[in-house]
C-alpha cells in the first residue's frame, strides 16, 4: 500500500556504473507466467472454477451491500484487504497497454488468455463501481481499520464501507483513470468480445465527461484515501491520459481536439518528468501522443504533439542517464526514486522505454538526448537491464519476484500469503490474533505468493527480508501490470512487425488518394483433402499511414463436419504483418491458447494486418474425433 509520504524532488544524481552480476540468462517466459499468476492471488469476491491460486478462497462477499450496490469482485491493491479505486484502475490500464503492445508475444507463450482474464476481472468490477453516469465508487474498506488487523481476506472483520464520488463530491483523477482503463480494455476485447468492448467504451465516455465536467481531486471527496493513495499530482494528467486512451480506442476527433487544445493548459506539453506511476501519468500521456504523431494521427495539431514528444523523449533520456535531469540509480544500476515500494517506478519506467524503443524502431528513427544521439537498441537494453536486476542480476543476487529463481523474499508483507490457507486450517483468525500468531512469526510464508514483485532494495542495493519491513517486502498490483508486458517483449522479441500499426484497426474511413488498388475480398479455398474445413478471408478495412497502405483481413475457419475438430494446423504464407487469434507452432499455426477444439458447425476467427494482398492460408493437418 502506498505511503502518504512522497518524494517531490529528486536528490542530485550520482552517475553510477553497475557491473553485471550474473552471466546466466533469464527465463522471461517463466517470469511472464508467474507475473500474471500473481493477480489471481489478489482477487476479491467469488473465485472462479479456473482459479489457479488454490490456497485463496471467496472473500468480500458483502462489499457494497450497505450502500445498495454490488461491489463484489475486483482486486486488493497490495498486502492488505482494501480495494482502492485509483491504483486498481491504473493497474488495469497498464495491463491492457501491455496486451495491446505485446499480445502477440503473450499468445506465443500461451499466456494471452490469462492476461485477458486478469484485465476482465478488473473491468467487471469497474463496471459495477460505475452504476450511474456521474457516480463512481472509488474505495471499499478503510486503510486505517484494515491496518489495525492482520487477517486473511476470507476472515476479515474490518469495516467495508464503500466510498464514492459524484457531482457534489468530484474526483477527476479517479474518474479519468477509470475512463482510461475502460477505453484501453475495450481495445483488448474488441475482437474476442465486441459487445463487452462496446460496454466498456460506453462507460469510458461517461466517465471522461464526468471527470472533465465536475473537476476536483478524488482524495478531497474520499478523504480516507489521503494517507495511502493521495493524488499529489492532481487531476490534469488523468484528464489528458483518459483523452489519449479514448482517442486510441475511437479515433474520435473530439479527443484529438482535447489533446491538442489542452496540452499546454493541463501540463502535457510543459512537464518534463522523471516518474511514471499510479499518481503521475504525464510520461505515459506524452509517450502515447508521441506514438500518435509517428502514426500520422496528429491531425492539425502536429506542432503541439511535437511538444508532447519532446517531453516524452526527455523522460527516456533521463531514465538512461543521458538527459539533463537524470534519475538516481543504485550502485547496482537500479532506478531509485523512493524507499517505499521503489520497484513500481522501475517497472513502469522500463515499460515506457521499451515501447518507445519499438515505436522509434518502427518509424526508423533515433532520439536526441542532451548527451547525444540514442538508438532504439539503447532504450530496450536499458529496459532489459532493469528487468534483469529485478530478476536477480544485482549485488545481492536476489530475485525480487517471489517464486522466481533460487533466492527470493520468503517473508512477504502480505496478509493472505503469511497466514495459513483457510482450506488447510479453517479456524478463524481474529483481527489482533493474526498479528500475534502470524505477522510476528519469523518463518517463511505458508503460502507462496508466486509472481509478486515486492518493493525492492534501498538506494544502496540493501534489502531486509522481513515481514514487518513493509517498505521493501510488500508487493502491489501496479508493480506487476507494466512488467508482464515488458516480460512478454523480452521473451518473444520484437516480432519483426511494425509496432506503429494500430493495436486494433480504426473504423473504415474514406480514402481520398489511393496509390494502388485496394485488394478485393476473396475466399481462400482449402485443399481438397480438407473438405470438412472451410476457410474464408475478407478484407474488413484499409487505411494509409505515412504514405503506405495497410489492410486488415478477417479469416473465418469453420468446421463443416459432424465431428469435433482437434489438432488443427494451418499453413500461412505471404504474411507480412501481425496476426491475432492463432498461436505459432514451428512452421504452422494452431489453435489459440484459449481454444483446444472446434465443435461441429462452429467457427473461429483470426485477423492480421499487412500492406499486401491476402496471405495464403491452407490446412496442413487436423483430427476429427
Amino acid at each position: 500500500m502506498e505511503s502518504f509520504v512522497r518524494l517531490i524532488s529528486m536528490v542530485p544524481l550520482f552517475l553510477l556504473l553497475g557491473l553485471p552480476f550474473s552471466l546466466a540468462g533469464h527465463d522471461y517466459g517463466q517470469a511472464l507466467s508467474k507475473s500474471i499468476l500473481f493477480f489471481e492471488a489478489q482477487r476479491s469476491g467469488y473465485l472462479p472454477h479456473t482459479q489457479r491460486v488454490t490456497w485463496r478462497a471467496n472473500s468480500g462477499l458483502q462489499d457494497g451491500k450497505a450502500s445498495g450496490v454490488d461491489l463484489v469482485g475486483g482486486y486488493y491493491d497490495a498486502g492488505d484487504n482494501v480495494k482502492f479505486g485509483l491504483p486498481m484502475a491504473f493497474t488495469i490500464t497498464m495491463m491492457s497497454w501491455s496486451i495491446l503492445e505485446y499480445g502477440k508475444q503473450m499468445a506465443s507463450s500461451g499466456e494471452l488468455s490469462h492476461a485477458m482474464d486478469a484485465v476482465k476481472w478488473g473491468t467487471d468490477y469497474l463496471i459495477k463501481a460505475h452504476p450511474e453516469p456521474y457516480v463512481l465508487y472509488g474505495e471499499v474498506g478503510d486503510g486505517n481499520t484494515d491496518h489495525y488487523c492482520w487477517q486473511r481476506p476470507e476472515d476479515m472483520t474490518t469495516d467495508r464501507h464503500a466510498y464514492k464520488i459524484d457531482p457534489s463530491n468530484p474526483g477527476s483523477d479517479l474518474a479519468g483513470e477509470t475512463a482510461a482503463a475502460m477505453a484501453a480494455a475495450s481495445l483488448v476485447f474488441r475482437h474476442s468480445n465486441p459487445a463487452y468492448a462496446n460496454e466498456l467504451l460506453s462507460h469510458a465516455h461517461q466517465l471522461f465527461d464526468f471527470a472533465d465536467k465536475y473537476r476536483g481531486k478524488y482524495d478531497s471527496s474520499i478523504s480516507v484515501a489521503q494517507k495511502y493513495y493521495q493524488s499529489i499530482s492532481g487531476y490534469n494528467d488523468e484528464l489528458l491520459w483518459a483523452a489519449a486512451w479514448l482517442y486510441q480506442a475511437t479515433d474520435n476527433q473530439y479527443y484529438l481536439n482535447y489533446l491538442g487544445k489542452n496540452g499546454d493548459v493541463l501540463g502535457g506539453t510543459g512537464w518534463s518528468m522523471s516518474e511514471f506511476s499510479w499518481d503521475v501519468k504525464y510520461a505515459g500521456v506524452q509517450t502515447l501522443v508521441a506514438k500518435f504523431l509517428m502514426q500520422g494521427k496528429a491531425g492539425g495539431y502536429a506542432s503541439v504533439f511535437e511538444k508532447y514528444q519532446e517531453k516524452a523523449e526527455s523522460f527516456m533520456c533521463n531514465c538512461i542517464g543521458k538527459g539533463s535531469k537524470n534519475v538516481q540509480k543504485t550502485p547496482g544500476g537500479l532506478i531509485f526514486r523512493q524507499r517505499w515500494n521503489n520497484m513500481q517506478f522501475v517497472t513502469s519506467a522500463s515499460f515506457l522505454t521499451a515501447v518507445y524503443s519499438d515505436y522509434l524502431s518502427s518509424a526508423g528513427k533515433n532520439m536526441n538526448c542532451a548527451s547525444g544521439n540514442v538508438s532504439p537498441t539503447e532504450l530496450i537494453s536499458f529496459s532489459k537491464q532493469q528487468v534483469d536486476y529485478l530478476l536477480g542480476d544485482n549485488p545481492r543476487a536476489t530475485s525480487y519476484m517471489v517464486g522466481y529463481g533460487n533466492n527470493y523474499p520468503q517473508q512477504v508483507h502480505h496478509r493472505a500469503s503469511s497466514i495459513v490457507s483457510i482450506k488447510v486450517n479453517p479456524s478463524f483468525v481474529s483481527c489482533r490474533g493474526g498479528y500475534a500468531t502470524w505477522f510476528s512469526k519469523k518463518a517463511s510464508d505458508p503460502n507462496l505468493l508466486v509472481g509478486a514483485v515486492v518493493g525492492g532494495p534501498d538506494a544502496y542495493d540493501n534489502f531486509a527480508d522481513q515481514r514487518d519491513n513493509y517498505e521493501q517486502t510488500e508487493p502491489a498490483t501496479y508493480n506487476n501490470a507494466p512488467l508482464f508486458g515488458l516480460l512478454a517483449r523480452l521473451s518473444g522479441g520484437h516480432g519483426g512487425y511494425n509496432q506503429l500499426l494500430p493495436a486494433v484497426a480504426p473504423a473504415p474511413k474514406p480514402v481520398v488518394t489511393q496509390p494502388k488498388p485496394t485488394p478485393q475480398p476473396k475466399v481462400t479455398p482449402a485443399p481438397a483433402s480438407s473438405g470438412p474445413i472451410a476457410i474464408e478471408q475478407k478484407l474488413t478495412t484499409s487505411w494509409i499511414a505515412n504514405g503506405k497502405n495497410y489492410y486488415r483481413y478477417s479469416t473465418i475457419v469453420t468446421n463443416k463436419s459432424a465431428k469435433t475438430l482437434t489438432d488443427l494446423k494451418l499453413s500461412i504464407s505471404k504474411l507480412y504483418g501481425p496476426i491475432w487469434g492463432l498461436t505459432r507452432s514451428g512452421d504452422s499455426y494452431v489453435f489459440p491458447s484459449w481454444l483446444n477444439s472446434l465443435a461441429a458447425g462452429k467457427s473461429l476467427e483470426f485477423v492480421y494486418i499487412h500492406s499486401s494482398s491476402p496471405a495464403d492460408v491452407s490446412v496442413s493437418s487436423y483430427t476429427l474425433a
